[in-house]
């Protein structure tokens, strides 16, 4: 698209169902709110991942590494939106991106007792499998 305008009316009419504000950062606040963040040079790559999140219905989860697959969903759904609406896809933006979510879950998964890798279970509790003596 030619201006950040048309880009964002294009997406206003292709997705009515969907409120586009701007704010601090990028973000999807479920159930219909895309939140548009400051201008940056891949500013039309993360307005279509805060998109994809809104299409694919994201809301909520229940497991940790539930969210990191829901970013990556919406990173695949991204790229696919990215030549309907002639948007540059960058892979190191969204890797690091995605890195950002990865490092996350390795820093709440880490036992800060001994350091191990810990599971989640269903409840959303942590476990370590070194100190609680599995």
């Amino acid at each position: 698209m030619s201006t950040a305008q048309n880009f964002i009316e294009k997406l206003r009419s292709d997705y009515p169902e969907f409120l586009f504000d701007y704010g601090r950062k990028f973000a999807f606040r479920p159930p219909r709110t895309i939140v548009l963040g400051p201008p940056e040079p891949f500013w039309g790559l993360l307005t279509l991942h805060e998109v994809s999140h809104a299409i694919l219905g994201h809301r909520t989860f229940e497991m940790d590494v539930e969210r990191l697959r829901m970013e990556a969903a919406a990173w695949e759904k991204a790229r696919e939106l990215a030549d309907l609406y002639e948007v540059e896809v960058d892979e190191e933006v969204i890797q690091r991106e995605l890195d950002t979510y990865r490092d996350w879950l390795h820093q709440k998964s880490r036992c800060p007792e001994c350091g191990l890798t810990r599971f989640q279970t269903p409840d959303g509790q942590y476990h370590c499998p070194r100190c609680e003596n599995f």
